[in-house]
C-alpha cells in the first residue's frame, strides 16, 4: 500500500472513530447513557430523569442512535431506548474513570455535594461478596422498582427510597444492611443510609452501582 493510500485509510478510520467521541461530547447525552445503564426507557422517562424537555431529549437520543450507542424497540404506541450493548456501558465507565484520574475538579464537586459520605460506612464489591457468602447481610436496592425489575444484585431486596421510611419494619435490626443504587455518584443510597443510621440500623453504602457490579461479572437477577 502506498503512502497516500495509508493516509487515506487512517483518515477514514479515524473519522468513524470520531463519531463516538462526538456522540458523547454533550453532558446531557452522558446523562442519557447513565439513565439507560439502569433499564430501557421511553423518551418521556428519559426527559424526566435528566431534567430536559422531551424535544431536547429526543434530539440527543438521535445523536446517540446515529453513533449506534443506543438501540430501540417499539411496543404498542411507545418506543423504548436502551444501551446498544455492554461495550457502551464500559465506554461510559471509562469516561468517568479517566475524568476522575485527570481532573481534580471532579473530586472537588464530589466533596462539595457528597460530604455526608464522610460519616457513612462504605463497602466495596469484594467486601459485599464476602458478606453475601457468610449470609450476614441484607442487600438493599433503593432504586425505583422499574430499575430493580430490569436487573439487580442477586438476592437483593427492593425498597425504593421513596418508600423506605414507611417500610423500615421490613428490615432486620441485627443484620448488616448494605444499600446500593445507580452508581458511584448516585445519592439515593446516601439518603437511604442517612435515614437508616438515624433509626439506629447497621447500614453501609456500596461504593458502586448495579451497572459496575454487572461489568465485574458478578451475579445479577432480573
Amino acid at each position: 500500500m502506498n503512502t497516500n493510500n495509508k493516509r487515506s485509510l487512517k483518515a477514514e478510520l479515524f473519522e468513524q472513530f470520531a463519531r463516538v467521541g462526538r456522540a458523547v461530547s454533550a453532558p446531557l447525552r452522558l446523562a442519557i447513557l447513565d439513565v439507560l445503564a439502569q433499564s430501557e426507557r421511553t423518551v418521556e422517562d428519559i426527559a424526566r430523569e435528566i431534567g430536559a424537555s422531551v424535544a431536547n431529549a429526543s434530539q440527543h437520543l438521535r445523536q446517540l442512535r446515529s453513533a449506534r450507542l443506543v438501540a430501540s424497540r417499539r411496543e404498542s404506541l411507545f418506543i423504548y431506548y436502551r444501551l446498544a450493548d455492554d461495550k457502551v456501558l464500559q465506554l461510559w465507565q471509562m469516561i468517568r474513570e479517566v475524568g476522575e484520574t485527570r481532573y481534580a475538579e471532579i473530586d472537588e464537586v464530589v466533596r462539595t455535594y457528597l460530604k455526608e459520605r464522610e460519616t457513612m460506612r462504605s463497602v466495596d464489591a469484594d467486601e459485599l461478596r464476602r458478606l453475601i457468602r457468610t449470609g450476614d447481610v441484607v442487600v438493599l436496592d433503593v432504586r425505583p422498582a422499574v430499575e430493580f425489575a430490569a436487573g439487580h444484585i442477586s438476592g437483593a431486596r427492593s425498597i425504593p427510597l421513596s418508600e423506605l421510611a414507611k417500610r423500615l419494619r421490613e428490615l432486620p435490626r441485627r443484620r448488616q444492611i448494605v444499600a446500593y443504587c445507580r452508581g458511584p455518584y448516585c445519592v439515593l443510597s446516601d439518603d437511604a443510609i442517612m435515614l437508616l443510621q438515624k433509626k439506629k440500623f447497621r447500614a453501609a453504602r456500596l461504593t458502586i452501582g448495579l451497572p459496575e457490579w454487572k461489568l465485574l461479572g458478578l451475579p445479577i437477577e432480573s
